[in-house]
């Protein structure tokens, strides 16, 4: 088993804001597995402000190749790599990877795979924090594509009255497109804040809101779940299937990430474990091309909330692969996940 990397810069359509900070563009690690005559691909990507270098991230991956995997399975990998200390992009890009390869080598796309269906619920679209006046513009482009969700980036560093103003500027301009309003405040309010924007968002349609509290600040959580006006879900606070417990007492649901947990198995069991709690679930992305994404649709059926669109604000993607249908990221049937890099 050979495993080779390819390193880009992916530059973004608009420069994407959230509580965190602002994010251009990003260094993407492609890892490529290959055996047998066939290969797998699997992507690094980090959050807004995360400064893990793929360079790190094919060092480590480097090393752990030259002990050998082919003895060992794709869950045998996972743990080694949990052992390891490995962060989560890190482990997702051969997580990924491997999962491919092992789909191609069947001759089946990765969702029947799984036993899964093709269908899922439409992606969100997201916009980061911008101006109203910004808004106004962006909006009818976001939704141009053909998305029927709009994810609202909140939390501004400029308050509470920024927020609603662009809201309001997004609800205005998303009327005509019909869309459903979420939004998504990454830990960027205070406990009385995301109190008093709950149920300001409530009365004007939001449909959710996630991560209102900042990780660290579950202890807070109840207080916050106690009379809330609207679902709470949770996308910093849960990382591994580990962390679902912690929180499921005092939330509606969470956002688990390929890129957060390390890959399709951890993903696999923060399903099984938010479902066994009774809470709803949510697949979201980072910076991902359409080769994080494609590994997110492989598994999209699970979900009742998809919000996976990264690939559809960069200039260009360098992958391809994917389709969006009615507003469905929808994987094609081919053998693996079914995306590619171009020129790899």
């Amino acid at each position: 088993m050979r495993l080779e990397f390819v390193i880009r810069t992916l530059p973004k359509k608009h420069p994407f804001a959230i509580s965190r900070g602002v994010s251009t563009q990003s260094r993407n690690l492609f890892a490529i597995v290959e055996h047998e005559g066939f290969r797998g691909i699997g992507e690094f990507s980090v959050g807004t402000g995360d400064p893990l270098s793929p360079d790190v991230a094919a060092s480590q991956l480097g090393e752990l190749a030259e002990a050998g995997l082919e003895s060992l399975s794709i869950h045998e990998v996972y743990a080694d790599m949990r052992r390891r200390g490995f962060a989560g992009a890190t482990m997702a890009a051969l997580e990924i990877a491997l999962w491919d390869l092992k789909a191609k080598k069947a001759g089946m796309p990765l969702f029947e795979l799984f036993g899964l269906p093709k269908r899922q619920a439409p992606t969100s679209i997201t916009i980061g924090i911008n101006s109203p006046q910004v808004v106004k513009e962006r909006v009818p482009e976001l939704l141009g594509t053909g998305c029927r969700n709009l994810k609202i980036k909140l939390g501004s560093r400029d308050g509470i009255e920024a927020d609603k103003a662009m809201f309001e500027a997004c609800r205005e301009a998303a009327k005509p497109f019909g869309a459903a309003l979420r939004v998504d405040a990454n830990g960027g309010w205070n406990l009385a804040d995301a109190r008093s924007m709950l149920r300001w968002l409530s009365e004007r349609g939001a449909e959710y809101v996630e991560q209102p509290l900042a990780k660290g600040s579950e202890d807070q959580l109840p207080e916050l779940f106690a009379g809330r006006p609207l679902p709470i879900f949770v996308d910093e606070s849960v990382h591994f299937s580990e962390d679902v417990p912690k929180v499921a007492p005092c939330v509606d649901g969470v956002n688990l990430k390929l890129m957060k947990c390390g890959g399709i198995s951890e993903a696999l069991r923060i399903v099984a474990v938010a479902r066994a709690m009774g809470l709803k679930t949510m697949i979201g992305c980072m910076s991902e091309s359409s080769v994080g994404i494609a590994a997110g649709a492989a598994i999209g059926a699970l979900f009742d909330h998809v919000d996976l669109d990264s690939h559809l604000n960069l200039d260009p993607d360098p992958a391809d692969g994917l389709d969006l249908i009615g507003g469905v990221v929808t994987p094609r049937n081919v053998p693996g996940h079914g995306a590619w890099l171009r020129d790899a």
